[in-house]
């Protein structure tokens, strides 16, 4: 697999890695240990902090302080660097403005956010080790980067295959590779129908991947999204919740005066113009009055997922993903599109 992308000088003695997926930290975490101790015993040259464990700053200061011993460096390795106080955190960063030069620390994301103190010295003096995937179109690039150095090759069609499967699960990607290459041997070709075998139960996926659908009015796409959020974990009263947010920023837009995305993200508070301007676009489509029947639905939903019907959980939200697609597809035609919409708006009943 390709190392992450990194920044910065590659003996420098400081190095953060960091990114929002555990899996995807640990591995490139690994990767750059296995560089840093590359001819050496790894058991004489690494020291691990906060692996289950309190992490203690003394000892890690300590640590970053005392010359290797049998080797000719050592790798302190801090896992879950955000746990640090910010007090801890400063002291830390003072010891490694002049750090020995046998010595290579590895501050880790997790935990929380990393303190301001240590990221500037990693920064400024250091490498940074980015191990996220990005999302989007950038997680799409970043799969297809790992699969051109992966040790099999997947066709084009077993590579999208297991883009769509992995969804936002990239970081089971490596292990994936690895059980692949172990069956079929390094350098093989796989196949959509080599693939299957070893795909297993189907990752996330965002939860825009369930609103987009239900905006194009595509009911399989959407239940399909709901079912992966479903078994991924997803919590029915927040896919609710999502749907909510994404008709009521359309409710806020609706008939507001306003035609930028800036615009729209000031009036909805919101951090992108892009996602704002989504919305306002969405809102002029669907219009007043079936932007009003779609937050009706999901209010009830509400209520049903929270016990006011004895019906399962996951039949209600495929009930409400349902109508909320058939609504988002439904054209505007006078009364008819409206009394039609209508007869589907109560509540799930027992």
């Amino acid at each position: 697999m390709t190392p992450p992308r990194a920044a910065g000088r590659a003996q420098v003695p400081v190095h953060l890695v960091r990114g929002d997926d555990p899996a995807l930290v640990a591995q490139a975490t690994r990767s750059l240990v296995d560089r840093l101790v590359a001819g050496i015993d790894p058991s004489l040259a690494v020291e691990e902090h906060g692996a289950g464990d309190e992490l203690d700053v003394a000892a890690i200061v300590d640590a970053c302080t005392t010359p290797p011993f049998l080797v000719d460096r050592r790798v302190v390795v801090v896992r879950e660097a955000g746990r640090l106080g910010a007090g801890d955190a400063a002291r830390l960063a003072d010891t490694l403005e002049s750090p020995l030069p046998s010595v290579h620390v590895v501050l880790v994301a997790g935990g929380g956010t990393i303190p301001a103190a240590l990221v500037k010295v990693a920064t400024a003096a250091g490498e940074v080790v980015d191990a996220a995937a990005g999302r989007g179109r950038e997680r799409g690039r970043w799969l297809a980067e790992q699969l051109r150095h992966a040790p099999v090759k997947l066709d084009a069609a077993a590579a999208r295959r297991l883009e769509e499967h992995l969804g936002e699960d990239v970081g089971r990607l490596e292990g994936l590779v690895e059980s692949l290459a172990a069956a079929y041997g390094e350098g093989a070709t796989v196949s959509v129908v080599a693939l299957e075998p070893f795909l297993g139960e189907a990752g996330a996926v965002p939860p825009w991947e369930l609103t987009d659908a239900v905006d194009a009015g595509d009911v399989p796409a959407a239940l399909r999204a709901l079912h992966r959020l479903l078994a991924a974990g997803r919590a029915a009263p927040v896919v609710v919740a999502t749907l909510h947010g994404h008709f009521s920023n359309m409710l806020r837009l609706d008939g507001a005066d306003v035609v930028t995305g800036e615009d729209s993200a000031a009036l909805l508070g919101a951090r992108s113009p892009f996602v704002a301007k989504k919305a306002l676009e969405r809102a002029r489509q669907l219009g007043s009055e079936r932007i009003g029947q779609a937050v009706t639905l999901v209010a009830d939903a509400d209520l049903d997922v929270k016990g006011m019907t004895a019906l399962p959980t996951d039949l209600v939200l495929e009930v409400l993903v349902a109508r909320l697609a058939r609504l988002a597809r439904t054209k505007s035609a006078g009364g008819r599109t409206s009394r039609s919409v209508a007869g589907s708006r109560g509540r799930v009943r027992r």
